[in-house]
């Protein structure tokens, strides 16, 4: 049987939120079969469980932010993908602020997180989510034109093309896929990082947003070249970044997909509503589990042994 799987024991980060420059503590805990990824903010007078689902997503102009009630968090993705990536079905994440720490704009610390603490098999089927049709959401026309799509596929792939009219971006690989089966997140996916544009970042801190942004958790950009000292460290990073966000925004839907995921100029937005127009049509899914190894997809049965 492929089981679901939680932490052997807690861990904890400290950082600050990418747009509120916030402090922010993590402690990441075990958590029981079929209770999925709760965040808990345990900084409110009485702690409030916000469950991880598509539903829960209320904001997502420029990271993915879930609620309940009046309690937030934003920026989940990248901790969602790191959780996506290593197969992490059961999870508490307890913070002490309503923005996820941004760490170094990867999901490379999450996964260090996590694969510190350790994975324990546990005594439940891991229940997969299987699409049996195409469904895809599409936005503008000619140069506005976005998409994004999921078909049939027994596993997990995702392709992703951007498109940025910058010289250094122009230079550099804006198509990827990547394939979870390959067992290669940690290394070609998770180190990729978040990236903006100079010309950007007086009009965002303007509105509250990336006060907590820098060169040392951003791929920083001028109008004509990188900023940062190290340069890139993927020849396709800003491709590679937008497949991390989009296995974070996807594993919001609280089981992991069994699909093929492609998207054009896509973002959190529109990775949401995919997730909801695949939930509004029953059809065009189903819940499977494996009882034998030999019956899932390529590299899944090792998936979260691989660390």
């Amino acid at each position: 049987m492929i089981a679901q799987r939680t932490l052997k024991t807690l861990t904890k980060a400290v950082g600050v939120g990418l747009h509120s420059g916030q402090r922010v503590e993590l402690t990441l805990r075990p958590a029981p079969p079929d209770s999925g990824i709760v965040f808990r903010r345990v900084d409110l007078a009485e702690p409030v469980e916000i469950p991880v689902t598509a539903s829960s997503v209320t904001d997502t102009r420029l990271a993915s932010t879930i609620s309940h009630g009046k309690a937030k968090v934003h920026t989940i993705e990248h901790i969602m993908s790191a959780c996506a990536g290593l197969g992490i079905d059961n999870l508490v994440i307890d913070i002490t602020a309503e923005e996820v720490p941004i760490l170094d704009g990867s999901a490379a610390s999450f996964v260090y997180l996590l694969q510190s603490a350790g994975s324990v098999a546990q005594d439940a089927p891991r229940r997969f989510i299987r699409v049996l049709k195409t469904v895809e959401v599409r936005e503008g026309e000619g140069r506005s034109l976005k998409w994004a799509r999921l078909d049939p596929y027994h596993g997990f792939k995702l392709s992703f093309q951007i498109e940025f009219d910058h010289p250094a971006v122009s230079a550099t690989g804006q198509a990827v896929e990547f394939d979870l089966g390959s067992g290669q997140y940690s290394r070609e996916i998770a180190r990729a990082r978040t990236f903006g544009f100079t010309r950007d970042v007086e009009m965002m801190r303007s509105h509250g947003l990336a006060l907590g942004g820098g060169l040392d958790n951003a791929i920083v950009l001028d109008d004509y070249k990188v900023l940062n000292a190290d340069g890139l460290r993927y020849q396709d990073e800003f491709a590679k970044h937008k497949i991390l966000d989009a296995m974070g925004d996807l594993y919001i839907v609280g089981k992991p997909l069994l699909a093929a995921y492609s998207a054009y100029r896509s973002g959190h937005a529109m990775n949401n509503q995919l997730l909801r127009a695949l939930l509004a049509q029953p059809d065009s899914y189903e819940i499977v589990s494996f009882d034998k190894d030999s019956q899932a997809p390529r590299g899944f049965a090792q998936l979260a042994m691989s660390w």
